[in-house]
């Protein structure tokens, strides 16, 4: 007899622990008692050339066993594919450990999801918080009723909006974190607008994680984590375009190393790729933690080692 969703996500638990997440004993919990299969019933594996569905609904019991294995993976798992390009996921757990430690919740807190995806996210947050704390949005209606039948599937409730992520949710404002799931080439000033003062705003921008401490309705400050993070960018009618930059000069080698790419998608159309690569190098090749983003008054704008330091870049167009 093949292992169970229980033995899966009990070993899921034991490795994000021995890899030093999940020390919270409330988000270890979670972790253990959401099953994560009810949130993925079907996905893409990459093969070769495309993608391979995996489906609870297979008729092989060789492809079930292979399906249900694939959902307590520690990788991300594409769940929707629109002309062959990827539009929701379900992240990597270990990444959505940290993220959910990250957040820093504390019990009464209320949390705005963007991206509702699977549902799975969502329903750690709801185990954590209860039903009522929580609000996710997502775009697409298709996304957000499977993400309900999920949740309610698994036995939680919590607010499911189809809508805009940049506009956040007004009608469930203030939250005190808000949680992205979509990479963002700006902060939407309605998150601002929605978060109480000392909210807490954790969002995905240039291949990094910035968590950013609210003062006011349009101040905002905070560093980026040292983790990498590679998400499906923001879509709707205000979100802005991913910034792109040119890498012509740069050696293919460097290209590779994590930390330069961060900086030239943090700084892309604002420093030319040569004047990065010398401004890396002289700074000891930065890591992501020694870069923070600034928001005040409507303007935006990334830093090295302070707000006010004389390396500064203005972000990518507000999304408003």
């Amino acid at each position: 007899m093949g292992e169970t969703g229980a033995d899966l996500r009990e070993r899921l638990v034991g490795r994000l622990q021995a890899e030093g997440e999940l020390t919270d004993p409330r988000w270890r919990a979670a972790f253990a008692e959401v099953p994560r299969e009810l949130f993925v019933p079907a996905y893409y594996a990459g093969v070769p050339g495309g993608y391979r569905r995996l489906s609870r609904d297979d008729p092989d019991p060789r492809g079930r066993a292979a399906w249900l294995s694939g959902a307590y993976a520690d990788e991300p798992l594409a769940t929707h594919l629109r002309d062959g390009e990827l539009i929701s996921s379900s992240s990597q757990p270990s990444l959505m450990a940290m993220m959910l430690a990250a957040l820093d919740v504390h019990d009464g807190h209320r949390v705005l999801e963007i991206g509702a995806g699977t549902g799975y996210n969502a329903a750690l947050l709801a185990h954590r918080l209860g039903d009522d704390a929580v609000t996710t949005v997502d775009l697409d209606a298709e996304i957000t009723d499977a993400a309900r039948a999920h949740l309610a599937e698994a036995g939680f409730h919590p607010t499911v909006v189809t809508g805009d992520g940049a506009l956040g949710c007004p009608s469930r404002a203030p939250f005190d974190r808000t949680m992205a799931t979509c990479a963002l080439p700006s902060v939407p000033a309605a998150w601002l607008a929605q978060s109480g003062p000392g909210a807490l705003i954790l969002a995905p921008l240039a291949t990094g994680l910035i968590a950013l401490r609210v003062r006011d309705a349009t101040h905002a400050e905070g560093r980026f984590l040292r983790t990498p993070a590679y998400f499906v960018p923001l879509r709707g009618g205000e979100a802005a375009p991913q910034p792109s930059y040119d890498t012509g000069g740069i050696p293919c080698g460097l290209l590779r190393n994590d930390r330069f790419r961060f900086l030239l998608a943090l700084t892309a159309g604002r420093l030319d790729p040569a004047d990065a690569l010398a401004f890396w190098r002289d700074e000891g090749r930065p890591p992501r933690e020694r870069f923070g983003v600034t928001v005040a008054d409507g303007r935006q704008w990334a830093w090295l080692d302070t707000p006010r330091s004389p390396w500064r870049w203005p972000l990518g167009e507000p999304v408003d």
